[in-house]
């Protein structure tokens, strides 16, 4: 343990709220239908929408129709995902398949088209060997944005059911889901792209390289539009990687200002989704109430996590393994870590995706020690009421 892990995880919670505050006042008018900075910007491609749906946004739902729109809405975004991976080679015309990758079996598909749909995003496949830059751009990301978005609105219902004490009047699905792609989704994104771009999280439609290695053999590397993917990957609380390593891998991840970054935009919108419910119900110091309590529990699960990587296992105790990491970790279990990140940005990251059910991963939480891999397990156990994903964590 040092004071720099400490002062990571500290500095992480204080901005998290500085920044999770305004974003909850924010989303509270925007689904309060008030006018927003954003208005001017959004009002017209939002009466588009309406008007290529054909809704009326002002036709207020009941619990039946609201729960009805959303499952047909889901539907029809599962059957158009698993079309366009099941034609993957069809849609070589585009020059976005460069590796000239085929369509998966039937069953892969099926299983990534089900758990993109429903913001599970278990990957049954390694991205870079398996998908086209069209499939991962039309199909997997548009789906995190689509299911996050369905997420938000589920929660934005309940909450309007407890302020009306029914499920009468909940607003209208098909207004919510385009408020929420629009006005909160799409600029947080655009946001998160470029941060990402900027530090070195690659961004193209190259081919993939080959490049002769120290050693006289040719390795294969990876291109794409990563970024785009991993802004709303990490905003959605989605998971579901470019790459097969996930936010280990240096094009996701690239440096420890990243990491810090995309930890703190997949709490964001669940952070901020707490101070909407209290501003909607009128009741601020509910939401306080609920956010001090969520808070407590994730720090007090960062800390066992941290304290027991940072101690290392019985094992490495015994065999007199302490070894002091470039990193700054100070030693400790660094097995399964990348050292840009150490142990404290480890322990953090898998303690926050946990919380989450965000499917992210920054090392191999099966090469945590016992104690601290207990700790993402009895994160999952709690099922996301300590923040939660997009949505989940408030209702």
């Amino acid at each position: 343990m040092t004071v720099a892990g400490w002062l990571t995880i500290a500095l992480f919670a204080v901005i998290l709220t500085v920044f999770a505050w305004p974003l909850g006042q924010y989303m509270a008018s925007v689904y309060t239908g008030r006018r927003v900075f954003l208005s001017p910007v959004f009002a017209g491609p939002e009466r588009f929408l309406y008007g290529l749906l054909r809704v009326d946004p002002q036709r207020e739902q009941d619990w039946k129709s609201y729960a009805k729109s959303l499952l047909v809405f889901s539907l029809a975004g599962w059957l158009l995902l698993y079309l366009i991976l099941r034609t993957q080679t069809l849609w070589n015309f585009t020059g976005l398949n460069p590796q000239d990758y085929h369509s998966g079996t039937w069953n892969v598909t099926f299983n990534t088209v089900s758990s993109f749909m429903t913001n599970t995003n278990w990957q049954f496949y390694s991205g870079e060997t398996t998908m086209s830059y069209f499939s991962q751009m039309a199909g997997l990301t548009v789906q995190n944005w689509l299911s996050a978005g369905v997420g938000i609105v589920v929660a934005v219902a309940l909450v309007r059911g407890i302020v009306g004490r029914s499920g009468k009047s909940l607003g209208n699905f098909w207004q919510d889901l385009v408020r929420t792609i629009l006005y909160v989704l799409t600029p947080l994104s655009v946001i998160a792209a470029v941060v990402l771009v900027s530090q070195g999280v690659i961004a193209n439609f190259s081919a993939y390289l080959i490049v002769h290695t120290i050693t006289g053999l040719h390795q294969t590397i990876g291109m794409g539009p990563v970024a785009s993917q991993e802004a709303i990957k990490m905003l959605g609380t989605n998971g579901g990687g470019f790459f097969n390593t996930n936010s280990a891998h240096p094009f996701e991840n690239p440096t420890a200002f990243t990491n810090f970054f995309e930890m703190l935009i997949v709490l964001l919108i669940p952070a901020a989704l707490v101070f909407m419910y209290g501003r909607m119900t009128g009741n601020r110091r509910q939401g306080y109430a609920i956010y001090g309590v969520m808070m407590f529990m994730f720090l007090g699960a960062v800390s066992v996590a941290y304290i027991a990587e940072a101690h290392g296992s019985p094992a490495q105790h015994a065999a007199g393994l302490h070894t002091h990491v470039i990193s700054g970790s100070g030693g400790g279990n660094m097995e399964g870590k990348e050292q840009r990140f150490g142990i404290a940005g480890s322990a953090l990251f898998d303690t926050i995706t946990t919380v989450t059910s965000c499917g992210a991963v920054n090392s191999a939480i099966e090469s945590f020690t016992g104690i601290g891999g207990a700790v993402p397990m009895a994160n999952l156990s709690a099922s996301e009421v300590i923040f939660g994903g997009v949505g989940t964590g408030m209702y």
